[in-house]
């Protein structure tokens, strides 16, 4: 059995009349990064906030680490990294001074303090900038030393919110190869972002929440395949053919316009489409295959989706 460090059951939130969390149940196995995605609003904050014991449930249950988010969450908070919308940095500290502090609060030995952080500054390339106040660094650099920071504990569990949210290229790219090391070296990753591409490239498993409420969970390759697969179709005379394969049973949808056709197939081949777009006249100049998971995300959050949909329902092991 696949050992969890997150059990969800049946979480529930209420703000006033608002339903921030509805019965959402999932479980979070050890050793990968998992992605927790939605649109703004869609209750990822209130989540983390309640995984954190930072805030009580309505209803419903979570253990992090086996240790109970409610009667336990002093536990949880000690044994988990954290980095959300703040840092945690200070700006007139150097780069050393920052760690060292955060080294205090967890209660580090002194000697083993030193050689951590030698060792951490040394791997991100900034023992050389340790004495540089952090508020003078980039942006990449001050995220990479916020890595540096939540992990200083040697955590089994890190929280992330958008880690590589405006950062540049390099500087993302840099942060996703550290957070592929940390998953691969035993460290669980709970991870939120709004870039699907890097979810699509990083996690193992991903979640994707709306308005409060699970919408589908588990490999990437199984969520795309269960919002089937998007191809874009350019040519001439493809409104025309379009009438003649909107009923295909292999068609999920269909909207032709300006000299190109979207399509959601139920099949990645959509070359016996393309047959039938000819033999009813169209030329077709160029087919592309997109299916990536931002197309399964929107499909899933879109207005009027309906209801929820999972690899399993319910709670998925």
């Amino acid at each position: 059995m696949v050992e969890t460090v997150i059990e969800i059951d049946g979480l529930t939130k209420r703000y006033g009349d608002v339903l921030a969390l509805d019965n959402l149940s999932l479980t979070v196995p050890r050793g990968i990064i998992f992605g927790f995605l939605g649109p703004n609003g869609a209750g990822k904050t209130t989540a983390i906030n309640l995984l954190l014991g930072l805030t009580g449930p309505t209803s419903g249950s979570a253990s992090v680490l086996g240790f109970d988010t409610v009667t336990e969450s002093g536990r949880v908070r000690e044994r988990v990294g954290v980095l959300l919308d703040d840092n945690g940095l200070y700006d007139q500290l150097s780069a050393y001074e920052n760690l060292e502090f955060y080294t205090r609060i967890w209660q580090i030995p002194q000697e083993l303090a030193q050689a951590r952080i030698k060792d951490m500054l040394s791997d991100l390339d900034l023992w050389s900038r340790r004495d540089d106040r952090a508020g003078s660094w980039s942006r990449g650099m001050r995220q990479r030393l916020a890595l540096a920071r939540a992990q200083l504990h040697q955590p089994e569990l890190l929280f992330l919110d958008e880690p590589t949210a405006g950062l540049d290229v390099i500087a993302a790219q840099d942060v996703r190869t550290r957070l592929s090391a940390a998953a691969e070296s035993g460290t669980t990753i709970f991870l939120t972002t709004h870039n699907m591409a890097e979810a699509e490239q990083l996690c193992a498993q991903v979640a994707i929440i709306d308005a409060g409420r699970l919408m589908a969970v588990g490999e990437p390759s199984t969520i795309l395949s269960s919002s089937g697969y998007a191809v874009r179709i350019d040519g001439h005379n493809l409104d025309t053919a379009a009438d003649a394969i909107a009923d295909r049973p292999d068609v999920l949808s269909c909207v032709a316009e300006s000299g190109q056709i979207r399509l959601t197939l139920t099949e990645p081949d959509p070359s016996e489409v393309v047959r039938a777009l000819i033999e009813a006249g169209a030329s077709v100049y160029e087919v592309r295959r997109g299916n990536r998971l931002e197309d399964a995300f929107i499909e899933f959050v879109k207005p009027g989706h309906g209801q929820p949909k999972s690899e399993s329902t319910g709670r998925h092991r």
